[in-house]
């Protein structure tokens, strides 16, 4: 014996076949909208930046990658912002002065520019994009981008050859962010 469901119809609408396409329409945009909010996430900058303890500044026994903060893991560059890429890694002392560089001039940019800090040793998914197209192999890596994500400087080594002297790193940032 075979058990057959009960035909369900819908009732009938007061608009008829317009009201059934309105109700459609509204259905999928509110399932894109859905969608579009769960996979389409800001760009976030690294923040709070500072460095980690126990740095060498003279040689290359420092353990710890040599900058802190939140967000570390972000590797989108924010359009219509220009943006500073690090490529660092522990255990190297070129690393951790152009580290202390970059935390230096942190505060004074943080407004305008979008900071990404990649652990060569262990990028995170996100940031393999960059490191494919920027990183080269040598630490540590500085990238400006402008606002446009054209590259205004990418160069592997410090960017001055005295201890934080930030005036090159100032001066790159600021052409990159139009000022």
């Amino acid at each position: 014996m075979s058990v057959t469901a009960p035909s369900v119809t819908q009732p009938p609408t007061a608009f008829g076949a317009a009201g059934s396409l309105v109700a459609a329409t509204r259905r999928c945009a509110a399932l894109l909208l859905v969608v579009l909010c769960t996979t389409i996430r800001p760009a976030i900058a690294a923040d709070n930046l500072g460095l980690a303890s126990g740095l060498s500044f003279t040689d290359d026994s420092s353990g710890n990658f040599p900058i802190v903060g939140d967000h570390l893991d972000d590797g989108e560059v924010a359009r219509g912002r220009a943006a500073l890429v690090f490529v660092g890694a522990s255990h190297c002392w070129n690393t951790n002065r152009e580290a202390e560089r970059v935390v230096e001039i942190y505060p004074r940019f943080r407004d305008r520019v979008h900071f990404v800090i990649i652990d060569a040793d262990h990028p995170s998914p996100a940031q393999r994009p960059l490191l494919d197209a920027h990183y080269h192999g040598m630490i540590p890596t500085v990238v400006v981008l402008d606002p446009n994500g054209a590259v205004v400087y990418e160069r592997a080594g410090e960017t001055a050859s005295t201890r934080a002297d930030t005036r090159t790193l100032e001066t790159l940032l600021g052409k990159a962010a139009g000022n």
